[in-house]
C-alpha cells in the first residue's frame, strides 16, 4: 500500500510550483512579525510626572519645586507623587522664593490631577492616553498578556478548525480576524476595549501562522519541509518584525501606527486565488475530484505528466482509516517514558517562550535608541534561523540545543555586571542572548516532532506549543521588572534560559534516527550526557523489530 508521499512523488520535490508555494506561503506570515510585538512602541512608557494645573497662581520656581526629587540610579523627579498643593499655595503667598524653605518636609499626595507626559519620543501611547502608570502600572503588561491569552485559545482551536474546515479557509479566515480587529482596535474608546481586541487579534495571529505552517508542510515535499519550517516562514516573520521599528519611527501616535500595520493585512486578499487547499486534506475528506484538479494544475506548472490512475479505492480507504484513528492527550502521559518526554518538553517550551518574548519586548530597557534596538533585535533573528537550519542539518539535537541555551543564558546574566558607561557592550550581550534564544526556539519545533510517534506527533507538538503560551502570557511581567531595575529582566531570563541546558540533555537523541511510527519505536529518556545516534536503535528500527515494547515502556 502506497503512502501519500509515494502517490505524489511524480510531481517532484522542488519544481516551479513548489518554489512558488514556498515563497507565497512564507509571505503570508510576514504580518505575524509585527502583530503583538508592536506593543514595544504602542505600550511604551514615556517620561512622566504629576500634572500641576495651569490655573494655579504659582511662579515657575514654585512649580519646579512642587514635584519631589527621589534618589534612584540618579536623582530624578517622582513619577507618582507631588507635594500637597494646598500647602504649596499657602507657602507661595508668604514666601515668593522657595529656596529659603525645606520643601522636602511637606506632606506628599498622589497625582490627583493626572500626569504630564514627555512628547520627546511619542505623540501618544496607550500608557499616556489612559494613564497606565503608578497604581495602574500593571495594566500595560496585562494588555500584552491578553494578546497571548488569545494566542493560547487560538492554539486550542486552530487545529480542530483546520482539520474540519480546511487549511485554506482557516488561513484566510484568521488573517481576516487579525486585520479586522486590528483596525477596530484603532478606535478603542477605553483600555478595557483595547484589551478585548488584543485578545481577538492574538486568537487570529497564531491560527494564521499554524495554518500556513501545516498547509506548506502538506503541499511541499519532505526534502524541503525542514527548510520551509526554519527558513521560509521564520525569516518572513523576522522581516515583518524588522519593518516594525521603521514604520513606528514615522508614526509616533499609537492609533496611526496600529492602523498602518493592520492595513498591510489587506495585501493578502489576492492570495486567496493563488494558494490552493491542501490536496492531502481533500483526499482524507473524500473530495478526490478537487484533489485531482490540484494535482493536474501542479503537474502542468512543473511540466510533468499525471499518471492515468492516481489513486484507487483501497488506498483512499486506508488513508481515511488511518486519519480516523482516535488519540487523546492521555496518550501523551500514558507510560512513564512518553510522560517524561512530555513533561520535559512542556518545561522547555514554557521557559523558551518566556525568554524569546521577554527579550523581544524588553528593547526599551536597553541603552540607546528604541527604534534601532528593536531593529537589531529583529535583524538578529535572520542569522538565528539560518543557524538553526544548519544545526538541524548537521549536528545532534541534544548537545546543540543544550549548548545554545547555556550560551544564551550566560550572556544575559552577564548584563547585570556590565559597567553603566559601556552601554554598547550590554546591548551586544542582550542581542547575543536573543540570537541564541531565537535559534533554540526554532529548533525545538523540529526536535519535538522527532520525539513523538506518528500517531500522536501533531498532538505532541500542538500540546507543547500550547504550553509555551503560558510562558508568553508571563513574559510581559518579566520585562516589566525593568521598572525596578533595567537589567533585572535580562538576569531573570538568563537564569531561566541557562536552566534549559541540562534539562535538554535528559531527552533522547533523534539525529539521523528514523521518525518513530509507533510507541514501541520511541527511545527511552536517558541520563545527562551528550551522545551520538544509537546504532542499535537504527538497526532494530530498520528490521522492524522495536528496541522495546509497551511493557518495557510501562516498566521504565
Amino acid at each position: 500500500m502506497q503512502d501519500y508521499e509515494e502517490i505524489v512523488a511524480f510531481l517532484g520535490e522542488w519544481g516551479p510550483y513548489q518554489k512558488f508555494i514556498f515563497f507565497i506561503l512564507s509571505f503570508s506570515t510576514f504580518s505575524n512579525g509585527f502583530c503583538g510585538l508592536s506593543f514595544v512602541f504602542v505600550g511604551d512608557v514615556p517620561e512622566h510626572r504629576c500634572l500641576i494645573p495651569g490655573n494655579l497662581n504659582l511662579s515657575e520656581t514654585w512649580r519646579n519645586r512642587t514635584i519631589p526629587l527621589i534618589q534612584g540610579a540618579e536623582l530624578q523627579h517622582s513619577k507618582c507623587t507631588r507635594y500637597r498643593l494646598n500647602v504649596i499655595m499657602n507657602l507661595s503667598e508668604t514666601f515668593p522664593d522657595p529656596d529659603f524653605l525645606n520643601v522636602s518636609e511637606i506632606e506628599q499626595e498622589p497625582c490627583l490631577d493626572g500626569w504630564e507626559y514627555s512628547k520627546e519620543q511619542y505623540i501618544s501611547t496607550i500608557v499616556s492616553e489612559w494613564d497606565l502608570v503608578c497604581k495602574d502600572h500593571w495594566k500595560a503588561p496585562f494588555s500584552v498578556s491578553m494578546f497571548f491569552a488569545g494566542v493560547l485559545v487560538g492554539s486550542l482551536v486552530s487545529g480542530q478548525l483546520s482539520d474540519r474546515f480546511g487549511r485554506k479557509l482557516v488561513l484566510f479566515g484568521t488573517m481576516a480576524v487579525q486585520s479586522i480587529f486590528g483596525i477596530a482596535q484603532v478606535f478603542a474608546p477605553s483600555w478595557e476595549i483595547f484589551c478585548l481586541f488584543n485578545f481577538l487579534i492574538g486568537l487570529g495571529q497564531i491560527s494564521n501562522y499554524v495554518a500556513a505552517f501545516v498547509l506548506g508542510s502538506e503541499i511541499l515535499g519532505k526534502s524541503t519541509r525542514l527548510t520551509y519550517s526554519t527558513l521560509g516562514v521564520c525569516i518572513s516573520y523576522a522581516l515583518g518584525y524588522m519593518l516594525l521599528p521603521f514604520i513606528a519611527y514615522f508614526l509616533r501616535n499609537w492609533r496611526m501606527l496600529l492602523l498602518a500595520l493592520s492595513l498591510i493585512g489587506l495585501t493578502y486578499i489576492p492570495l486567496w486565488w493563488l494558494i490552493p487547499e491542501s490536496p492531502r486534506w481533500l483526499l482524507v475528506k473524500g473530495r478526490v475530484k478537487e484533489a485531482e484538479e490540484i494535482f493536474q494544475y501542479i503537474a502542468k506548472k512543473n511540466g510533468v505528466t499525471l499518471p492515468e490512475v492516481l489513486l484507487d479505492e483501497p488506498e483512499l480507504e486506508d488513508m481515511r482509516t488511518r486519519q480516523a484513528q482516535s488519540y487523546t492527550v492521555f496518550h501523551l502521559v500514558k507510560t512513564y517514558n512518553i510522560r517524561a518526554i512530555t513533561v520535559i518538553n512542556v518545561l522547555i517550551w514554557i521557559t523558551t517562550a518566556v525568554g524569546y518574548h521577554g527579550l523581544s519586548l524588553s528593547t526599551s530597557n536597553l541603552h540607546g535608541d528604541n527604534y534601532l534596538n528593536c531593529f537589531f533585535c529583529a535583524a538578529i533573528e535572520v542569522p538565528a534561523y539560518t543557524a538553526a537550519w544548519l544545526f538541524l542539518q548537521k549536528f545532534p539535537r541534544r548537545c546543540t540545543l543544550s549548548s545554545t541555551t547555556l550560551f544564551g543564558g550566560a550572556v544575559l546574566i552577564l548584563t547585570q555586571f556590565m559597567p553603566s558607561d559601556i552601554s554598547g557592550l550590554t546591548t551586544a550581550l542582550v542581542m547575543s542572548g536573543k540570537l541564541a534564544t531565537t535559534c533554540g526556539f526554532s529548533m525545538i519545533y523540529v526536535y519535538t516532532a522527532e520525539l513523538y510517534p506518528t500517531a500522536v506527533r501533531n498532538m505532541g507538538v500542538g500540546f507543547s506549543s500550547m504550553a509555551s503560551r503560558i510562558g508568553s502570557i508571563v513574559s510581559p511581567y518579566v520585562f516589566h521588572l525593568g521598572v525596578y531595575d533595567k537589567f533585572l529582566p535580562f538576569t531573570v531570563m538568563g537564569i531561566l534560559t541557562a536552566f534549559l541546558g541540562p534539562l535538554v540533555l535528559l531527552l533522547p537523541e533523534t539525529f539521523k534516527i528514523p521518525l518513530p511510527d509507533t510507541f514501541e519505536q520511541m527511545q527511552n529518556v536517558k541520563g545527562l550526557k551528550c551522545g551520538s545516534t544509537s546504532k542499535g536503535h537504527i538497526r532494530s528500527y530498520k528490521k522492524g523489530k522495536p528496541e522495546h515494547n509497551d511493557q518495557n515502556n510501562e516498566e521504565n
